[in-house]
């Protein structure tokens, strides 16, 4: 019960409830494709404040009229007057009647506006975001979990769709396509996907057919057919955060390298690399982002695509090739010797820079050239789906060799970083399963190992990477 000492105007005041303005868009539910974006508009009446131009500051001051004023997003709330478009300015207000104001709001308009003014607010297709507008034509039991979500490669953005939303896959696309300037290709990503390449379908749902993208990551740009390999922007972390355990001087061997979303930045870096992929498009781009990011002088492919058609047909097969291919030792007197360490890539500007700087400080270089590099220090096996069940292969890499030999080239063993799945989403549990599974294929136990959580790809199915230095007895099994 309300005390006494309150006044009727104040108890009018305090029963009387704010006006709420309705800017959503109109709902458009099962609206046909192709989208007619003329259907979403709206007209919504509201006062407006005649200002001079010498008094807004006043206005931005006064607590009673910041509480008035209208805060739709993306709207100004200060406008040209267009009866008088040198004269005052329009304070629009989020009321349609004077009723709706505080008394305070109107004391201060009284005394220091030009009065109030009717004025229409036209909202259109352009001032809602793509989530307002897809929500808008969805039915009311899909807007909860509307599918605005997307990743970016290049000029390409791709969605997965549940079945729910199929019916309304064009229009979802364009939505997307008209919101987002960078966009020019919407697909929809289909559950099928390439067993031997890994790479997944998808239909095109906006925009043009054109697959082949520039996308620049760490740095580095990377050209490819995203219809043809498999890419995941979303990993661009886990690419970071790998390329940073290497020191410029190390080797790094990439058998699954994909376009080189590893291999890449580590050339970058100063590493020699060594890459390959079973997939014959994902090796065409590889060479093709080599080129492109002038890492050349320090990327060795393995066995690119036309090699791999002399190996057998088993991609197991072909993988464990590379794997001892890649993993022999090569010592200083080999014919395919790792190139030495000259630093990290530079920029055509870079190196101009450091040429100059060079020639003005007239230094004497040093013409004695620097020893190649003969050990792999990384081993990188980026293939989630079946990445274990290639470390077989690492058993007995040097077993017909002696001992002493490889010691003298591998003083440590290297790194091995292999990606995998698992169901149990517990980081314990994960761990057993990973491990369980890691040592089954290498014969031995692992007492030196991390396990870093990439991401999860599905709701009982997450990434790891599992990071661990190939145990000798294993080497030489």
């Amino acid at each position: 019960m309300l005390s006494g000492s309150f006044t009727p105007l104040r108890l009018k005041q305090l029963l009387r409830r704010p006006m709420t303005l309705d800017a959503s868009p109109p709902f458009l539910p099962g609206l046909p494709a192709p989208l007619d974006r003329s259907l979403f508009r709206k007209s919504i009446p509201i006062l407006a404040a005649r200002f001079p131009a010498t008094k807004l500051g006043s206005v931005r001051k006064s607590e009673p009229m910041r509480r008035s004023v209208l805060d739709i997003p993306r709207l100004r709330t200060v406008i040209p007057n267009p009866s008088n478009p040198t004269g005052d300015r329009l304070v629009l207000l989020k009321v349609s009647s004077e009723e709706d104001l505080s008394s305070e709001a109107l004391e201060f308009l009284k005394t220091e506006s030009n009065g109030l003014i009717p004025y229409t607010l036209e909202l259109g297709y352009d001032h809602w975001t793509a989530d307002e507008i897809i929500q808008a034509i969805l039915p009311e039991a899909l807007r909860e979990r509307s599918p605005v979500g997307f990743s970016m490669t290049g000029h390409i953005a791709h969605i997965n769709l549940n079945n729910d939303y199929l019916p309304y896959k064009h229009q979802i696309g364009q939505i997307l396509l008209d919101k987002n300037a960078s966009i020019r290709t919407v697909v929809n990503k289909l559950d099928m996907i390439d067993t031997q390449f890994r790479f997944f379908k998808m239909e095109l749902l906006a925009g043009d057919p054109d697959y082949i993208v520039e996308h620049s990551e760490s740095d580095c740009r990377f050209t490819f057919d995203f219809t043809q390999v498999y890419w995941n922007s979303r990993l661009h972390t886990e690419h970071e955060r790998l390329v940073q355990l290497f020191d410029p001087e190390d080797v790094v061997a990439d058998v699954f390298a994909g376009v080189g979303p590893f291999a890449i930045p580590a050339a970058k870096k100063g590493c020699a690399v060594l890459a390959n992929d079973l997939n014959p498009q994902s090796a065409k781009y590889l060479a093709v982002n080599v080129e492109n990011n002038r890492v050349g002088a320090v990327f060795l492919p393995l066995v690119y695509s036309d090699a791999n058609e002399r190996l057998p047909t088993s991609s197991g097969c072909r993988a464990r090739t590379d794997v001892h291919s890649s993993l022999r030792p090569r010592p200083a007197s080999s014919q395919e010797p790792f190139p030495p360490y000259s630093g990290p890539k530079l920029s055509k500007s870079q190196e101009n820079k450091e040429r100059r700087k060079q020639r003005s400080a007239a230094k004497q270089t040093d013409d004695t050239p620097a020893a190649p590099r003969a050990k792999i220090s990384h081993f990188v096996m980026n293939l989630p789906d079946s990445a274990i069940e290639f470390l077989d292969a690492f058993r007995g890499i040097f077993s017909s060799m002696a001992q002493q030999d490889v010691a003298n080239i591998y003083s440590t063993m290297p790194m091995i970083h292999c990606h995998c799945f698992t169901r149990e989403l517990e980081p314990e549990k994960a761990q057993v399963d990973i491990l369980k599974r890691v040592e089954e294929k290498i014969g031995h136990p692992l007492d030196d190992f991390s396990l870093h959580m990439v991401r999860s790809v599905a709701p009982n199915k997450d990434m790891y990477c599992i990071s661990f230095r190939l145990p000798e007895k294993v080497a030489f099994k």
